[in-house]
């Protein structure tokens, strides 16, 4: 699970390179604490799950337990063309991306920040994203530096989609320990950007573990309304048509 300190429960799973500032709203605030509590809780069941070794019938009673706590959230759900309610394109909040956003079951998740030129990463993954014993599955490593990279072009001010994505693999990716990621943009030629980042553990952030190179187009208007425009109209908005 990522550390989450003393970290403002209103700011959690906001996009560093956010466009935007948010309009103080403290119901929405209030509703995005909440997201966050249940996501860290799901995380911890999903955690919990891969790593329970516990007799039948308890797996059983959990299995009864989770399913009445879905049956509760699933009295209210949106589509996939709906937005939840409390992200915020523009602001850049994105409660369930499944690498930064706090309210998803499926992210670390990654805690990002912008550091000059380049931004920089922290994340410790669990068991549930095993892939060879004690290590992290490949494509793990490939999504989270997808991410990352995602970021250092919004933070420099050259948002856009990957089209390209070269990972090498240098070492093994242990489980349950910290790591650091960073990422900065190399190269920038109209609406294509190219960015680098590595993946090293905390304890040894000069160790390269695993290294990606990326490609990043900016959407055209029309691209942006053609893809997301059943969406919402924020959505076209080229700086923030990415994930």
């Amino acid at each position: 699970m990522a550390d989450s300190g003393s970290v403002d429960e209103s700011r959690r799973g906001d996009h560093p390179a956010a466009v935007g500032a948010a309009a103080e709203d403290t119901v929405l605030s209030t509703r995005r604490a909440a997201i966050a509590e249940l996501g860290d809780a799901v995380r911890e069941l999903v955690a919990q799950t891969s790593a329970t070794e516990v007799p039948e019938d308890v797996l059983r009673r959990v299995a009864a337990q989770v399913s009445e706590a879905a049956a509760l959230l699933a009295q209210r759900t949106r589509t996939r063309v709906r937005l939840p309610g409390a992200d915020d394109l523009l602001a850049g909040f994105r409660m369930y991306n499944p690498v930064i956003g706090v309210g998803s079951g499926l992210a670390p998740p990654l805690h990002v920040e912008v550091a000059g030129n380049a931004v920089v990463g922290t994340c410790t993954l669990s068991l549930a994203f095993e892939g060879p014993p004690s290590f992290a599955h490949g494509g793990v490593s490939a999504m989270l530096l997808d991410q990352l990279l995602g970021h250092a072009t919004g933070a420099t001010g050259h948002p856009g989609m990957t089209v390209k994505l070269e990972t090498t693999y240098r070492a093994p990716v242990p489980l349950q320990t910290k790591l650091r990621l960073s990422a900065e943009v190399t190269e920038v030629i109209g609406r294509r950007v190219t960015a680098r980042g590595v993946i090293a553990t905390a304890a040894e952030p000069d160790t390269v573990l695993v290294e990606a190179s990326g490609t990043f187009v900016r959407l055209r208007a029309d691209q942006a309304a053609r893809m997301f425009g059943g969406v919402r109209p924020d959505a076209t908005n080229p700086l923030v048509a990415h994930d």
